[in-house]
């Protein structure tokens, strides 16, 4: 009996990193051939930016919430409304930039056994902890209406992003959802300086003090749980 016992104590300490194990194997095998699993070399200059197929994922402990991870993989849908790299995707029209939504691919879908495993490797890439620890965001609020005007008008946000299914630009992704999928922490550590996330960024970096920060935070707060 007590060998029996020492026995599913054993497995059961050795199951967390045969399900790691598995995990990245299935994004080894599977995600390596659109998204960054390592920092590019020092010595990559902006054209790495145009060529990648999709978000670098070697941050990914630091970024995703885990169970957003688990639930959209197993039904992925379109962040980017333009694609990872607007260029290739969009075409000047009458009415303004078009997405050319033939040129777009999908998200393969995983099983819900996959999903877990692949999240729970991703939350082990945490290349940017230091970014996370010197970050001092606390969750807080902003009046809805009044975070909507700084997001849009005053800080014109919407240029390049989404705050409602039904406003804003192409070239990011959509934010209406942000703070569902991403960490606290992340969010005002790469509004406040992107290119100490990733030096190829497309995103501008901004000089916004730590209020005017964390007023943006609480608004992607505030739209995200309503």
């Amino acid at each position: 009996m007590k060998s029996l016992r020492l026995f599913y104590t054993a497995l059961a300490l050795a199951l967390p990193a045969l399900g790691q194990a598995g995990g990245e194997a299935l994004v080894q095998g599977q995600c390596a051939s659109c998204h960054a699993l390592e920092a590019p070399a020092e010595s990559a200059d902006i054209g790495e930016r145009t060529e990648r197929q999709a978000p670098p994922l070697y941050y990914a402990g630091n970024k995703y919430r885990e169970q957003w991870l688990v639930e959209w993989l197993q039904q992925p849908r379109r962040l980017h409304p333009a694609g990872y790299y607007p260029p290739e995707h969009v075409q000047a029209g009458e009415g303004g930039d078009q997405v050319q939504a033939d040129t777009l691919v999908d998200h393969p879908a995983l099983s819900a056994e996959e999903a877990g495993q692949a999240a729970e490797y991703l939350m082990t890439l945490r290349d940017h902890d230091e970014l996370i620890e010197q970050d001092g965001y606390e969750p807080g609020s902003v009046a809805l209406r009044m975070g909507m005007m700084d997001f849009r008008k005053f800080k014109g946000c919407d240029a390049c992003h989404r705050d409602a299914e039904d406003n804003g630009g192409l070239s990011g992704p959509e934010l209406y959802t942000a703070w569902q999928r991403l960490q606290p922490a992340y969010i005002s550590s790469y509004i406040a300086n992107p290119v100490a996330w990733d030096r190829h960024s497309m995103m501008p970096a901004q000089d916004y003090n730590e209020t005017a920060v964390h007023k943006l935070v609480h608004y992607l707060k505030a739209i995200g749980e309503e």
